[in-house]
């Protein structure tokens, strides 16, 4: 690699970042003939990406209607229809099914590789880079851009060296999980050639409860309920899904969907969230569902019979806050107490005391205004030879495998663009 280093004063392309989109702009770049070379800070490729999914990576979602995609990323979806008509769901399941990385379908969509690693997805990028000849440079952070006479003309690596480049690709990613190299590095030299970084804010991160309660579920899932965000007593979102409890409060897909809500709500008040266990009960047939429970069980305890209905590792919880003896045969619970029981399996409440920070976040909102990127080429409005894509772009997206699938095609789009 030194060798062509030196062969080479000047790169077609220069990309800064070597996460998915970095790794998928540098590839499609070099596939379509230009001379790339890939800058990345940490000693190997993807770190981030390694860890995706609990390390087992949410490849993309598999809706392959870019209309109904692209509705998920809220007030984003008109400008990114252009890059998604370029590259979208079909084909990237095509890139990794051509390249070794068979995948399957989960709940809500969401597609990870059969083998249920991250690992596998990482090879198969890392392997396009080597046979495409993407020449990568690691254990070299950027320091900044070589600007002269108004126009980007290369980087500046740790070490002092310059290195020239035609065009440039920043795909360095937002500020969550830094520990993997997101730092947040490139908004600096953004902000110097005038474009407009909104302040990054952790998003889809985990939520920290006052309640002790909560704490001694740390490992339990619930699935299938109903999550309902409440300020002052009122609605403000609710949504179905899966909640896991850990040692600090509450995650899961559904979680991280409702955390920039909760952190914006946090702001003006206290926020509670009321967890209805039986969402597919109101609160007369779960009335009906207990009599009959009761009936055929009636010299049983309430703690072996309630199980019946909600899942066992939350009977205790339920109890306790009902403020009934768990241990009461069925035949010996009041009307009262009954009530009391439904009402707290249909609204189950957890105050919420605040997040988690970005070393814990999926991803960061914020980064470089929409408004000061060409989405049919990922191009910065400002400086022609100048391209933006992933995480470094403030958009905001849900769990589920959105945020890999806007990798997958911002990088493409850069890497098809820089060339043309």
């Amino acid at each position: 690699m030194i060798s062509i280093m030196k062969e080479i004063n000047i790169w077609d392309l220069i990309v800064i970042g070597g996460g998915p989109a970095g790794m998928m702009a540098a590839s499609t770049a070099s596939e379509s003939g230009a001379k790339v070379l890939l800058i990345e800070k940490n000693k190997d490729l993807g770190q981030k990406l390694l860890i995706t999914g609990s390390g087992r990576c949410n490849i993309t979602n598999a809706e392959t209607n870019n209309h109904k995609l692209l509705a998920k990323f809220k007030n984003s979806n008109k400008f990114l229809f252009s890059a998604f008509s370029q590259w979208g769901v079909k084909e990237t399941l095509n890139f990794f099914h051509s390249n070794g990385v068979p995948t399957k379908i989960e709940n809500e969509l969401r597609v990870f590789p059969v083998s249920n690693k991250a690992e596998s997805v990482w090879t198969a990028l890392v392997e396009k880079l080597d046979t495409t000849g993407v020449i990568v440079l690691q254990k070299s952070p950027v320091t900044d851009l070589i600007i002269s006479n108004n126009e980007i003309k290369g980087v500046i690596i740790k070490n002092g060296k310059k290195i020239y480049g035609k065009s440039i690709v920043i795909a360095t990613g937002g500020t969550s999980r830094p520990e993997t190299g997101s730092t947040g590095d490139a908004y600096d030299w953004l902000r110097k050639i005038g474009h407009t970084i909104n302040e990054p804010e952790p998003s889809l991160v985990p939520l920290k409860t006052k309640e002790k309660w909560t704490k001694t579920l740390s490992g339990v899932t619930l699935q299938n309920i109903k999550i309902t965000i409440l300020q002052n007593q009122q609605k403000q979102n609710t949504a179905k899904g899966k909640i896991l409890f850990t040692h600090i409060g509450v995650t899961g897909p559904t979680i991280l969907n409702m955390s920039k809500d909760v952190s914006e709500l946090l702001k003006y008040g206290e926020v509670t969230l009321s967890i209805d266990l039986r969402p597919d009960l109101d609160h007369g047939e779960l009335n009906f569902k207990l009599q009959e429970e009761f009936r055929e069980n009636h010299r049983k305890k309430l703690c072996n019979t309630i199980s019946n209905i909600i899942p066992k590792a939350i009977v205790k919880v339920v109890t306790e806050l009902s403020n009934i003896d768990r241990e009461t045969k069925c035949n010996s619970v009041s009307r009262e107490d009954r009530i009391k029981i439904i009402n707290t399996i249909k609204n189950l409440p957890i105050q919420i005391s605040g997040l988690l920070g970005v070393d814990k976040a999926i991803i960061t909102s914020g980064g470089v205004s929409t408004d000061e990127v060409d989405f049919k080429t990922m191009r910065s409005k400002l400086h022609p030879n100048l391209y933006l894509v992933g995480d470094i772009l403030d958009i905001d997206r849900p769990s589920g495998g959105y945020s890999l699938q806007l990798c997958w095609t911002t990088g493409f789009v850069a890497g098809k663009n820089v060339v043309r």
